[in-house]
């Protein structure tokens, strides 16, 4: 079984024909420059398209049909940035593929594991926000990767980061919650900040949709550094404000590796994942530094690409795992075709 996988990115395309093994793999253009690409190596025999929220409605990857369109457009607005877009790409790969069934595959799904002292806020249940958590897709193809350490810590760093906790391949806790927005400083988007500043904001004369605006767009390396949101400009820049804002980045992901480090009452290995945790042995670098008390210490070496330990002998074990949603996408949506046969 042939399977493409579609996965949108906030500028971009990622996708790729899956059968036993991969068979190609792709980016940039739209869903029908995709399709062309795939069917010129071989034939689809399912559609994999990645989305963001699901809630506690979806938990595992699910056959679309209009009912299911109507449910993730009630959902979009827990992820703005994303869930329109994904239905823009599922409702055109129905349009170009009508015969094929299409499948989505949500990144809240691998942390349907997490128990309720860790997804419960403490506010007053009726209201109906509860911790979902996301990068997913990601954290399920480490785990798979990894399955050998027993508590693991993985960070997903890139414009969007997060940092999960896994017990036994399980998701247990993550720094993510009802929304994308909180938990690490991120590319554009702020990660936690106290409500009550946010509440002082909207009482000063702010909007809801400024406010939104602000979180989502111009905060987090952005608006520390005033620069970029990129990392490889700030590091480049050395200005004052760049330096802080790769300070607090990595302060963040810090402290978050030692809190999940108590959640799961110690560590077995940890693993960098996405665009920055897999290519800047700087930020890495700054991370684990403040990690020496775990038992985190990086050997010195050239880096090649690809899967890779990083760690010195006898230290805590430290993974480079290269992300790839688009086969564990495509690995999901085979499981779930089996269990309808």
């Amino acid at each position: 079984m042939n399977v493409l996988s579609l996965n949108p990115g906030s500028s971009s395309l990622k996708f790729g024909l899956f059968g036993d093994e991969p068979i190609f793999r792709g980016s940039g253009g739209d869903v029908a420059d995709a399709i062309g690409q795939a069917a010129a190596k071989g034939r689809i025999d399912a559609v994999a398209c990645r989305v963001v929220h699901g809630a506690d409605r979806f938990t595992d990857p699910t056959l679309v049909d209009e009912g299911v369109i109507n449910e993730l457009e009630r959902l979009a607005p827990l992820a703005p940035l994303h869930n329109a877009a994904d239905l823009e790409i599922i409702r055109a790969a129905q349009n170009a593929l009508p015969l094929v069934p299409v499948y989505a595959v949500f990144d809240t799904a691998f942390h349907r594991t997490i128990p309720p002292v860790a997804s419960t806020y403490a506010v007053p249940p009726e209201l109906g926000i509860t911790r979902y958590g996301f990068h997913g897709i990601s954290y399920a193809h480490v785990a798979r990767t990894l399955k050998g350490f027993r508590r693991l810590i993985v960070c997903h760093l890139g414009n969007g980061a997060s940092v999960c906790a896994i017990l036994d391949g399980r998701s247990v806790d993550v720094s993510m919650g009802m929304t994308p927005l909180e938990g690490l400083v991120m590319g554009s988007r702020s990660g936690d900040v106290d409500p009550g500043a946010l509440i002082y904001l909207l009482r000063g004369g702010m909007t809801v949709e400024e406010l939104d605006d602000l979180l989502n767009h111009r905060s987090g390396l952005l608006g520390l550094s005033g620069i970029s949101a990129d990392v490889r400009d700030l590091l480049a820049s050395g200005s004052d404000q760049a330096r802080l804002a790769l300070d607090v980045f990595c302060y963040r992901v810090a402290k978050y590796v030692g809190a999940y480090a108590a959640v799961l009452g110690g560590l077995d290995g940890l693993a960098f994942t996405g665009g920055i945790g897999e290519h800047s042995p700087e930020i890495r670098g700054r991370i684990c530094a403040r990690l020496a008390f775990l038992g985190v210490r990086l050997r010195e070496c050239p880096e090649p690409e690809g899967l890779r330990s990083l760690h010195a002998e006898g230290s805590l074990p430290v993974w480079v795992v290269p992300a790839d949603e688009e086969l564990e996408m495509a690995r999901g949506v085979v499981d779930a075709i089996r269990k309808r046969r």
